[in-house]
C-alpha cells in the first residue's frame, strides 16, 4: 500500500513558476513509476509527465514539454513537478499517481495503482 500526498499548489500569475511535491509513504517508493496528471474544470483527467523508477527517464505531454520538469528523490520518497512559464490553461487540480510495472508510462488513469488527493493550481492572466 502506498499513500500519496501532494503539496505546493497555489495561485500564480501567467509566466510564473510553481513546484509541486508528492510525498509517498512506505518503503517501496523506488519500485513505482511516478506520474503527474491534471484535471481542469469540466474536462477529463489528463497525463502530464512521468519519471522512471530510478529517475533516469522522463516523459512529458506535448502541452508541457519544455516548461515542466518531473524529478524524484527516492531517499526522500518524493516526486516533484517544477512548472515554469505557466499559462492560464495550466489551471487544474494536479494529482500524482504511482504505477508499479509499466514503462513507457501509460497515459490512462486506469493503469495507475495509487493516487493522491490533488492540489489546486490556478494561473491568472
Amino acid at each position: 500500500q502506498v499513500q500519496l500526498v501532494e503539496s505546493g499548489g497555489g495561485l500564480v500569475q501567467a509566466g510564473g513558476s510553481l513546484r509541486l511535491s508528492c510525498a509517498a509513504s512506505g518503503r517501496t517508493f523506488s519500485m513505482y513509476v511516478m506520474a503527474w496528471f491534471r484535471q481542469a474544470p469540466g474536462k477529463e483527467r489528463e497525463f502530464v509527465a512521468a519519471v522512471s523508477w530510478s529517475g533516469g527517464r522522463t516523459v512529458y505531454a506535448d502541452s508541457v514539454k519544455g516548461r515542466f520538469t518531473i524529478s524524484r528523490d527516492n531517499a526522500e520518497n518524493t516526486v516533484y513537478l517544477q512548472m515554469n512559464s505557466l499559462k492560464p490553461e495550466d489551471t487544474a487540480v494536479y494529482y500524482c499517481a504511482a504505477d508499479r510495472s509499466r514503462w513507457p508510462p501509460s497515459p490512462l488513469i486506469s493503469e495507475y495503482d495509487y493516487w493522491g488527493q490533488g492540489t489546486q493550481v490556478t494561473v491568472s492572466s
